[in-house]
């Protein structure tokens, strides 16, 4: 395959891998109570279901830069769809929670491993273009998430039920698969150097322990929104289909800022004031809510929304911030694997704070709290540095 058309094809191929790496995730939640009754659910186990993305991305996170040294990256890119594509369309078939949470497992553990070895694929790939192609891809990121968010229950009424609103997101996975067959033939193992860059080696470092903060309560903020805005607005006055929609809102804000924000992070000689700018938005949107949360919902939505575009822009930092793709993954690795690790606290926490204070106030107070330390991680991150050069400095 000649290399200008492989590029392409490792292009395209990242747009449609991008697009699968949340409905998986998200599209469950839209129709949770279909699925309890379905399968005879209990709260506990539906509590269980919920929490498995982020546990997900932090079990198998860890190991996709190992995965991808063994496989090769375009193998490991194509074994995680094909994890997607049988998890998301067999858990359809089964009637009960068991094997329905197992194979949502096998779905997100896919997901999970390509999200880690996307910034490697950029810098192996597009090493001189790392904030366009991240810029792309995360479009097609957010894209995915908010159609998952926004389509799964007007699809489950379409196609007559639940089953085949969840199932649809197989095929969609499947589709994404083709062009990674063409490209295994010509696959790209990550270099496998002298000193072998390992996960714990990374995490010793100064800025991986940084960059797994800085993503983790970034994800935080992002999975609270997700899993407990719709009724925090219902809560509002709002109801169940009008609060969705606002949801749908605040994660469709994030595609067109991922399109413009990453690269001009890229170019930028200190990304501190981008950064900061971003995340402000999360302040403005908090204190909307619990000023004014029914009036001006659609603008504390946009807010929010536009302060978790800070997601992609850690992603561009990770690629910026190695000189190598096998140190890109492994400081991806560590990054997202024990981020989404400490994130997975977050929804439970407000959860439980909602329930023992009966309002939002507290909640909304505990995450504009949880926002600063993301200003102290950012301005560390944002300073020019290579996880290899402090690796070299510790041996």
């Amino acid at each position: 395959m000649p290399s200008t058309r492989r590029t392409t094809w490792v292009l395209v191929g990242l747009i449609l891998l991008s697009l699968n790496l949340r409905p998986a995730a998200v599209s469950v939640g839209p129709v949770l109570s279909e699925v309890r009754a379905g399968l005879g659910m209990n709260a506990a186990t539906a509590g269980l279901l919920t929490s498995l993305p982020v546990l997900a991305f932090a079990l198998f996170g860890a190991l996709a830069p190992y995965l991808a040294s063994r496989l090769g990256l375009h193998r490991i890119a194509l074994l995680a769809l094909l994890c997607v594509v049988v998890g998301l369309g067999t858990r359809v078939l089964v009637d009960h929670e068991l094997p329905f949470l197992a194979l949502s497992m096998l779905a997100l553990s896919g997901m999970a491993v390509a999200n880690v070895v996307l910034p490697s694929l950029v810098k192996l790939h597009f090493p001189d273009r790392i904030g366009l192609v991240t810029a792309i891809y995360s479009t097609a990121l957010s894209t995915g998430l908010t159609a998952a968010l926004m389509f799964t229950v007007p699809l489950s009424h379409a196609l007559g039920g639940w089953r085949d609103g969840l199932g649809i997101w197989a095929v969609v996975a499947l589709v994404a698969a083709v062009p990674w067959l063409g490209l295994i033939a010509h696959d790209r193992h990550l270099a496998r150097p002298e000193r072998t860059i390992t996960y714990l080696d990374v995490l010793r470092t100064p800025l991986g322990k940084a960059m797994a903060v800085f993503f983790a309560f970034q994800s935080l903020q992002a999975y609270v929104c997700f899993g407990w805005f719709a009724t925090l607005w219902r809560d509002a006055g709002f109801s169940a289909t009008q609060a969705g929609l606002l949801v749908g809102l605040l994660a469709a804000t994030a595609i067109p800022l991922s399109l413009w924000a990453p690269t001009k992070l890229a170019r930028s000689p200190d990304p501190r004031s981008l950064l900061f700018a971003i995340m402000a938005c999360y302040f403005v949107g908090y204190v909307g809510l619990m000023v004014a949360p029914h009036s001006l919902a659609i603008v504390w939505a946009l807010f929010v929304g536009a302060g978790t575009t800070t997601f992609p822009l850690i992603l561009v930092l990770v690629g910026l911030r190695a000189r190598t793709p096998e140190g890109t993954a492994a400081l991806s690795g560590v990054t997202q694997s024990l981020g989404y690790l400490v994130a997975a606290t977050g929804p439970f926490t407000i959860g439980a704070l909602y329930d023992a204070t009966d309002g939002w106030t507290w909640p909304l107070t505990l995450l504009i709290v949880l926002v600063l330390p993301l200003f102290a991680v950012a301005a560390y991150v944002a300073r020019p540095m290579y996880v290899e050069d402090q690796l070299t400095s510790r041996r």
